[in-house]
Formats: structure tokens, sequence, C-alpha cells
């Protein structure tokens, strides 16, 4: 039997009839469950708002614009990011005609402050801090030096749901959080995302760019009484960016079971820091202390990791590698050799097995494998 990266676990019955409901009521767009989805992330998170979107991506997108409107921004000012990200982080940078810098990363993969300060210009308006496997880094030093420099903070939480630092939901300190909901990630469905501004006024506007401009959604006409309520207003241009009840009924069940998941989770990356103790050809990326990581992920860094993974392979183990490079990437190749850190972690990490079907027998298994094969 192979041992994946990645595996979600649905509990299907409750997403069936939840979208069984959908489907009965005859909505299975905005509104309806999707409201009740973000009233749901509300309380969880203990964030202000929160507004459900298609993914994690459009989100970065909308945050990026919705900013560079607001303050005035031109296409010649800068955001600050990581080139240890999964692409769509930066290309919501370009989607919004901004520029992209890339600042280096430290032990914890995440940003690193000394690095970021280097990088600030007057030209520096936001920053996007990655919380790489659910993992805070140095994330509030990030926030000190955002504070100071009057810089936009947007945390792309993609990994982070469900993480908590000193007993609270990450994300209450940044400008805007954006989280991923996507097929594999913590809190899956098919795809979905959320979006959490710290100011009101922003939500609102955010309501209406990610339903093309429009100032008033389908399901409030749909609620509205008289005559006049199918008539709405086109405020500015907007994208088609917003989620569906179908998908935000799998959220709702799958939120229920979240911290359980990730309690589950920080057992089987304990798991694999007992096994893997005092190996010295494997280096395992620790969690910073205070933090209660969603454990998303579980990286470790090796000397040859190319070898190591198809000797894995061979044996029916399949982890992946989290992230490459962005500099090396063609688009992102003005940032090469600028992060000497993030080039060589793209190099050496490699993500565990990481998902709610594994058992101890499993990690033993990966484990011996990797201490085997390890250089």
């Amino acid at each position: 039997m192979s041992i994946q990266l990645f595996v979600p676990k649905f509990r299907i019955d409750e997403c069936l009839a939840a979208i069984r409901e959908c489907l009965e009521k005859g909505w299975t767009g905005l509104g309806f469950k999707t409201a009740t989805m973000e009233e749901e992330w509300k309380t969880y998170t203990g964030l202000p708002n929160a507004h459900f979107l298609s993914s994690n991506t459009v989100g970065l997108h909308l945050a990026v614009e919705l900013y560079k409107t607001k303050f005035g921004w031109s296409d010649e000012d800068e955001v600050i990011t990581t080139p240890l990200t999964f692409i769509s982080t930066n290309h919501a940078i370009l989607y919004a005609g901004m520029k992209p810098v890339f600042a280096d990363v430290d032990e914890s993969l995440c940003l690193d402050p000394e690095s970021v300060i280097e990088r600030i210009t007057p030209k520096t308006k936001a920053l996007i801090f990655v919380g790489i496997g659910g993992n805070i880094g140095q994330y509030q030093k990030i926030v000190e030096i955002c504070k100071e420099h009057d810089i936009k903070l947007i945390l792309d939480a993609a990994h982070m749901a469900g993480t908590r630092v000193n007993g609270k939901h990450v994300g209450q300190e940044a400008d805007c959080v954006v989280f991923s909901f996507q097929a594999v990630k913590n809190l899956p469905t098919a795809d979905s995302g959320m979006i959490c501004f710290k100011s009101k006024e922003d939500d609102e506007r955010v309501r209406k760019l990610s339903w093309l401009g429009i100032n008033k959604d389908t399901f409030a006409r749909t609620a509205a009484q008289g005559a006049y309520k199918w008539m709405y207003d086109v405020e500015e241009l907007g994208y088609k960016y917003h989620g569906n009840s179908i998908m935000a009924a799998m959220g709702l069940v799958q939120l229920k079971y979240l911290d359980l998941d990730n309690a589950y989770r920080r057992q089987l990356a304990s798991w694999y820091r007992e096994n893997l103790a005092g190996q010295t050809k494997i280096g395992i990326v620790n969690v910073t202390p205070g933090c209660e990581s969603s454990t998303h992920l579980l990286q470790i860094r090796v000397k040859d990791r190319d070898a190591l993974m198809l000797a894995l392979n061979e044996h029916q183990i399949y982890p992946g590698v989290h992230y490459r490079d962005n500099t090396e990437y063609s688009m992102y190749s003005f940032g090469a050799g600028t992060c000497p850190n993030a080039a060589k972690a793209s190099q050496e990490i490699l993500s565990l097995p990481m998902h709610l079907g594994l058992t101890r027998a499993d990690v033993d298994t990966v484990c011996e494998l990797l201490i085997r094969y390890a250089k």
C-alpha cells in the first residue's frame, strides 16, 4: 500500500446532507450557506470580519487590489514577499499591477525580519507574510516592522486554519488575513477560501469587488421586499470571485472537526520528531515556541533531496516539496540570487506524508526509510 503526501478526509454523509439541503432549497450560489460559514468562521477565529471566496488566490488579489486603489498606490510601488511559497502568493501582486520584492527566509522558512528591513524603500506599501506549514516563524517581529514603517500587512494563511499563538487564533494583528479551504488543506472543500479584513469598511468594499462591483448581492435582493428589490448599482470594476453555498456547506461540516483533526496532525508530527531525533543527516524544520501550529506540513531538510525522493518512491512513499524558490521560475527570475537562504532551502526541503489516514506504523515506516536512505 502506498503512503501519499496528502489524502483529504471528508465526513461524507454529513457533507452530502448539507449539500442536499442546498439542492432542495434551490440555492447553491452566494448566500444561504456562505453567510453562515462567514459567521461561524468569525466565531472560530475571533477575527472581526470574514468574506467567503472561491479561493485563497483570489483573496490575495483582492487584498492587494483593494489597498492599491484605496490608497492610490502606483504600478511602481512595491510589495515585499517571500520566494518560498506557492506562486499564487506572488501572482496576486502582479494581478494588481504592483512589483513583488523578494526578501529571504529564516530557519522556519518564513520571512526573515532582517532581510525584510533591508528591502524597505519609500516605494514599499505592503508585505505578504506566508505562514508556511502553519508555522508563524518571526511573525511578531514582522508585525512590529510593518507598524513602524506604515506598511500594510497581508497574512497569507493558506496553511494556517487553526493555528493559534498563545491561545489566540493567528491573524489578529494583520490588516488582512486570507485562508485556503482548497481540496487538500486542513479544512478541505473542493476549493474555496476566506478573506478577513481588520476594517469593516474594507470588508464591505471587498464584497462588492468580489461580485463584479455590484452593490447588492443576489441573496440580499431575494430577501428584500418591494417592487424595486431587483435593482442594484454597479459602483466600480469588480470580479467574479465570491464563494458558493455548496463549498460553504462542506466547509461548515469540516469546521466542526478542525481542532480535532489538527490535534491528530500534531500527534503525527510528534511521532516523526521522536523517530528522527538525533539523526544528523535529517534536519526537521521546527515550530516557533508559543505557536500551536495547524501542522499542514512537516518539513525536513536533507542534502540529497531528489535522490532521497526517488528512493522513497520506489517503496511507494510519496513526499512533496513546498516550495520551489519562485525566483527559479522564468517570470520571477529578476529576483534570482537575492535570497540565498531560500535558494538553499529549496534544494533541501522535503514535506513528509501528513494526513489523517496515517497511522503510527505508517510514520515508523517512513522514518525507517528516511534514516536508511538519507545521505
